[in-house]
């Protein structure tokens, strides 16, 4: 009866001691991606990508609103089926403008979930190398965490090897 118990108490404290050891860390992954040299480059470029968009929607809608406005002008001018004609041109224009820049939106939307997608393929093997060599069990995303303590954080650790080790992310 004493060897069970002492068995018992033995596997017990084994078990425990195995549990307690299991180091649970977590990341803030979008402080990463904005403040990392690869994650800064990645926002500059679609930023630049949607200004310019932006700037060539507005020349165009301003295009349009002028020809709309020309032909309103010239409504008791011209015939009412040319005017009719000139009409449905405008509204061809007018979708044909919308399906593009709704199709460069999603295309841009693409680009972002892709860039993203790639940058985190790029960090899984530092977070397992620092995993590894930190004796670390589980790296959680802060985003899921409702409180931890400030030294369980490891996000500027590995913002600095990000920096070292990730110039650049293509994801065009």
């Amino acid at each position: 009866m004493t060897l069970k118990k002492i068995l018992f108490i033995f596997f017990f404290t084994l078990f425990n001691a195995n549990v307690f050891s299991e180091e649970i860390v977590y990341i803030n992954i979008e402080k990463i991606m904005k403040e990392s040299k690869a994650g800064k480059q990645i926002i500059k470029k679609i930023n630049k990508s949607n200004e310019v968009n932006i700037a060539k929607f507005k020349k165009i809608e301003e295009d349009l609103k002028n020809k709309e406005k020309d032909l309103l002008s010239k409504k008791n001018v011209i015939s009412e089926k040319e005017f009719n004609e000139k009409i449905n041109i405008l509204k061809d224009q007018i979708i044909e403008y919308r399906t593009k820049r709704q199709n460069i939106i999603e295309d841009t939307t693409k680009k972002r979930v892709n860039a993203s997608a790639e940058f985190s393929h790029k960090i899984k093997p530092i977070l397992t190398e620092y995993a590894a060599k930190n004796n670390i069990s589980i790296i959680v995303q802060k985003k899921n965490i409702i409180m931890g303590k400030k030294e369980l954080d490891i996000t500027d650790d590995i913002l600095k090897i990000v920096d070292k080790e990730i110039s650049k992310i293509k994801f065009d």
